[in-house]
């Protein structure tokens, strides 16, 4: 089915096919006309899916056939979106598909000086794209007001809840005219998010794009069992092969980021580290240097990694597991973007064996192991961690030890098993 079965109006079915896109993804095909009939819409769909899609091109269409009688612009729509680096994409996206329409977009996001941003605002925009830090302070200092908002969308929600962003969210709720449409996307429901969603939608409909066949069917997903010590070794291992040009590789804390930038670059590989204690000019030149491949690897936390959209990314490399399942949904989602084909290799020692199994239960599937390599998991039995660190959980910018027993060798991610003979083939792109 073509974008044009949706009813796209012709000036952004003009940057769609200039931008490439012809077939819209599961998410985009479900969502388009919800938002077009002027519904609230609850969306369940990690990134990677192609939402950004979804919500911005019906929003580029309301705004453009219902313009204001006055033709002045006035802030219309508004995005929040938890990090600086979604926020940025978010608007690139709106810029590519509205370049026909005449709607002007703009982004707001703290950690920067903020002349720069309230001189767009001044001179006028349709749709506004903010985290909530700093769109608040433009409230507060009166550079922004939301009495014109029609269309609000709250993305990444369940991210907002990691941050600390609820109470911020809620202060933006209270600015908001009571008559507006809603669009509300997480990529997972906690409870408190399914409450948090009850009072910003009214009568939604709901999309949901299940992560269990976004990894099984699209992702190419192994796991190589390895012993803590030895993961450098195998990175660099698996970084030998030279058609692997780019990698976005994944650890649980910022420490752990640095320590392994400073062992590939060592080793003369181009490496460079995306995470919270970065300033946010090093953030966004790291970004750049990587999807220009001037960076070969770039090492991320998963806090800072929403909003890491690269084309013709292939491969994902988790050198740590998640302590949360979902969480390794959203890495892998790296590669695999809107559909197209990737690769996700995953390194698993002793004392992460209860995160694997964990991951394989929510995806409904046991990950291939890549045997034979050259550092195999000699270690089985980690030393079980105090009782009193047993019980605390940690989110995924910081450090975390699990003293659960560990199972069996034999009894995890040991499904289909594949011998170790370099990269397995990846299709296309």
């Amino acid at each position: 089915m073509p974008f044009k079965s949706l009813q796209i109006i012709e000036p952004i079915l003009k940057a769609l096919t200039e931008e490439g896109y012809t077939i819209p993804t599961p998410i985009q095909s479900k969502a388009i006309p919800i938002v077009l009939q002027g519904t609230d819409l609850l969306g369940c769909a990690q990134t990677g899916t192609g939402k950004t899609a979804a919500f911005a091109i019906p929003i580029l269409q309301l705004l453009t056939e219902h313009k204001p009688l006055d033709h002045k612009k006035r802030i219309r729509s508004l995005i929040v979106t938890p990090t600086r680096e979604l926020a940025i994409q978010i608007n690139e996206s709106f810029k590519a598909y509205g370049r026909h329409t005449g709607l002007v977009s703009t982004v707001i996001f703290g950690g920067v000086g903020q002349q720069q941003q309230t001189n767009a605002l001044q001179r006028g925009v349709d749709i506004l794209i903010a985290t909530p830090g700093r769109l608040l302070d433009l409230m507060n200092q009166k550079f922004i007001s939301l009495k014109d908002i029609q269309i609000f969308v709250l993305d990444e929600a369940d991210r907002m809840l990691d941050m600390g962003f609820i109470h911020d969210v809620k202060k933006i709720l209270h600015a908001l005219p009571q008559k507006r449409q809603s669009l509300f996307f997480s990529a997972t429901m906690p409870a408190e998010i399914v409450k948090l969603s009850g009072t910003i939608l009214h009568n939604p409909s709901k999309v949901t794009i299940t992560p269990e066949s976004l990894t099984v069917d699209i992702i190419n997903q192994h796991v190589l069992f390895v012993d803590k010590g030895n993961k450098n070794a195998l990175l660099m291992h698996i970084l030998k092969d030279k058609a692997i040009k780019t990698a976005l590789v994944f650890t649980r804390t910022k420490h752990g980021a640095d320590k392994v930038v400073k062992v590939l670059l060592k080793n003369n590989i181009k490496t460079e580290a995306i995470h919270g204690n970065k300033a946010q000019n090093a953030r966004q030149r790291a970004l750049a240097n990587f999807k220009a491949q001037t960076t070969r690897v770039l090492v991320a936390t998963d806090i800072a990694s929403r909003g890491i959209d690269v084309d013709e990314m292939e491969f994902v490399i988790n050198y740590e597991l998640p302590n949360i399942a979902e969480t390794y949904v959203h890495r892998i989602g790296r590669t695999g973007r809107a559909g197209a084909k990737g690769t996700a290799y995953s390194f698993c020692d002793a004392e992460e064996k209860e995160y694997l199994r964990d991951i394989e239960k929510l995806i409904g599937k046991k990950i291939p192991v890549l045997e034979n390599h050259p550092f195999p998991l000699i270690d089985h039995h980690p030393i079980k961690a105090p009782k009193q660190q047993q019980h605390r959980q940690q989110r995924s910018d910081h450090p975390h030890r699990t003293g659960h027993s560990t199972p069996k060798p034999s009894g995890s991610g040991s499904g289909e098993k594949k011998k170790w003979f370099g990269r397995p083939r990846t299709a296309k792109r």
